[in-house]
């Protein structure tokens, strides 16, 4: 009963077996470049033949990853190869050219022969003329057509086979057979063909035609043995046996080498093509880190520089593509010096030093610009102790976002605590605040009355203030669509003036610039209206009372984003404020909660937006500006218009 599954399993082995041996045909040492399934380099090609599969299959990471013969390696070395000039194609061009120089070389031969002994025969001349006029056109030839594939020697019939080695042949056997008691020996010339058929044909062929050669041989002494011409027939037979002999083993081991020197160039190029894609993917991630990369040498030469340390360098914008030098420019002095510090201790702590780089004054702020980075150094490992020369990497950061990031965190978790607080409040307040009432009723004393309303004013403080946690306590996040960002900052602006008794028109203190046409932003409209009437009220509040002094504009930057201004013209801020003006609790009012700018923050980053602070340059009227970029969004329907309350 167990010999059947036996049976089965053995046949189903042999299959494989036989299917194996189908898909692998004999094919040219050079084959691994043109088709799947080839001998020698050809084992590595991949047998998927689906082609366009993704390039990061499981070949780069997953089985076989490791090996040389990767189906991902030989893959893209194939696609490589193809795409530029290959051993082939070198090792052809070379036996071109040899044929040239072997035909010169038999012209001067016979020229030799001529006058230092009997002239050679006309038909050998003439089929020496005849060879060299071939070869000389064959290689000028391919300077002027495309390059030979390995698949066009592969065919008995094809012009290439025919023009090259079936012409050596040929020529060669008829000098050898027109010539044989000559005291030149064209056996030797022979050994060309058979050289070439063995590298650059499959190894039937390249056997096939070392089998014909010495056919020809043995034929040619059995000839001259019948004829008499021949000294000896032992020896001349056995000469041609052991020349037979010669040009298998130069077959067998030329075949080798160029098996080899196939292989080996299919992994050089596959592993080409594999660091170059990893140099691509290594770059993508470097121009993405938020961290600045600087790769430095000793002359302070910066080699790399990645768009978020080119940021970091420049007082705006960015600084110039690398490379450039960091000498010369007196902003970035203490960088230099700290490089320097580096490279003569040769080390660093693995936390990282801080170093101020001082821009001179702009023309934004018309003040000198200060930025503390964080510089963490790692050095480049040296493959040959002479090296001259050395390089550094630097990561650089801004201290000021470590630790906008560190108070972040602390106050995420803040913010948690909070809204439970918060929601542990809400009752005791609602007690106080119905009881105040009831004393309110029956209290007649003014003393008790002016204590009753400063209870129900500090009340409705403390209800505000937990409002305001609660709205950006983290809670289910909700489905908004788009709305007109452009009706919703008409209907705010409008509501805004009226409840603060601020009359609209060309002596206004507030200045509006909208957009002729609606405007779709990814928000809701009244998460949009509290932010705005926070930055409305906080520039009332510091602003002059000139016509004016407030500017409110909204516009669309490009197709992607609104962009919403708020400018007035109070005091600038100081620079030892701005750092905390988006943080909660912060304020510097007396009365102020601190709130509204960390809830104006939250609410954007909700849908994507960004809500920041500007000084603008000096000069202009309105200094202070607070601005919100938004995501814009097409308006679907003329609902989405309309998100407005009455």
């Amino acid at each position: 009963m167990n010999q059947a599954p036996a049976r089965n399993s053995e046949r189903r082995s042999r299959e494989r077996r036989n299917a194996r041996q189908k898909a692998a045909p004999d094919e040219s040492w050079f084959g691994a470049f043109g088709t799947p399934g080839n001998t020698g380099a050809g084992a590595l090609q991949n047998d998927d033949p689906q082609d366009g599969e993704s390039r990061f299959d499981k070949g780069l990471q997953g089985e076989g990853a490791d090996s040389a013969d990767s189906r991902f390696l030989s893959r893209q070395a194939a696609r490589v190869v193809e795409s530029g000039q290959t051993a082939f194609e070198r090792i052809y061009r070379t036996f071109i050219a040899a044929r040239v120089a072997l035909g010169v070389a038999l012209l001067v031969t016979l020229g030799l022969a001529s006058l230092l002994g009997p002239a050679p025969s006309i038909t050998v001349v003439l089929v020496s003329l005849a060879y060299v006029a071939g070869a000389a056109g064959l290689w000028l030839l391919p300077r002027f057509q495309s390059a030979t594939a390995p698949r066009a020697l592969a065919r008995l019939r094809s012009p290439q086979w025919l023009a090259t080695i079936g012409a050596d042949l040929v020529c060669f056997t008829a000098l050898h057979a027109l010539a044989p008691g000559s005291t030149l020996n064209y056996v030797a010339l022979l050994v060309l063909p058979v050289l070439m058929a063995g590298v650059l044909t499959p190894r039937v062929m390249a056997l096939a035609t070392a089998a014909a050669v010495t056919l020809v041989l043995l034929g040619t002494a059995w000839l001259a043995v019948l004829s008499g011409s021949g000294s000896d027939a032992t020896q001349q037979i056995t000469q041609a046996g052991l020349a037979g002999a010669g040009l298998f083993v130069i077959t067998v081991l030329a075949g080798e080498l160029a098996g080899r020197l196939a292989r080996e160039e299919l992994t050089a190029r596959g592993s080409l093509e594999l660091a170059r894609q990893q140099a691509q993917l290594n770059r993508l991630v470097i121009e993405e880190m938020q961290d600045g990369v600087l790769v430095v040498d000793r002359r302070g030469r910066a080699r790399a520089a990645n768009p978020a340390a080119r940021t970091l360098l420049a007082p705006s914008g960015m600084s110039r593509p690398a490379p450039f030098q960091l000498r010369g420019v007196a902003a970035w002095d203490a960088l230099v010096k700290a490089v320097e510090r580096a490279f003569t201790e040769a080390a660093w702590p693995e936390a990282g030093r801080d170093v101020v780089l001082q821009f001179a004054p702009g023309t934004l702020t018309g003040l000198g610009q200060q930025r503390t980075l964080r510089v963490r150094v790692r050095f480049t490992r040296k493959r040959e102790p002479a090296a001259g020369e050395e390089f550094c990497v630097l990561f650089l950061e801004d201290v000021r976002n470590m630790q906008a990031r560190s108070r972040q965190e602390k106050l995420a978790a803040m913010g948690r605590v909070s809204a439970g607080i918060a929601h542990e409040i809400r009752n005791p307040l609602a007690a106080i605040s119905q009881a105040n009432a009831l004393l309110f009723e029956d209290a007649t004393d003014p003393a008790q009355l002016r204590l009753m309303r400063m209870v129900g004013e500090n009340v409705e403080r403390l209800k505000r203030i937990v409002d305001d946690v609660m709205e950006v306590a983290p809670g289910t996040p909700q489905d908004v669509g788009v709305i007109d960002a452009n009706a919703v900052v008409t209907a705010t602006t409008s509501e805004w003036a009226r409840a603060a008794g601020l009359r609209l028109g060309a002596d206004s203190i507030l200045r509006v610039d909208m957009p002729a046409e609606p405007l779709g932003v990814h928000f809701d409209d009244e998460h949009l209206r509290r932010v705005l009437v926070n930055l409305l009220d906080n520039a009332l509040r510091h602003a002059s009372k000139a016509p004016g002094a407030i500017h409110l504009r909204l516009d669309s930057r490009h197709a992607g984003q609104a962009f919403l201004s708020i400018a007035s013209d109070g005091a600038p801020i100081p620079p030892e404020v701005e750092p905390y003006l988006f943080e909660p609790f912060f304020s510097t009012r007396s009365r102020g909660t601190g709130l509204g700018l960390y809830i104006c923050r939250e609410l954007c980053e909700r849908y994507g937006a960004s809500i920041d602070y500007r000084l603008r340059a000096v000069g202009e009227a309105r200094r202070n500006e607070f601005f919100v970029d938004m995501q814009r969004r097409p308006l679907d329907t003329p609902e989405a218009r309309l998100h407005l309350t009455p």
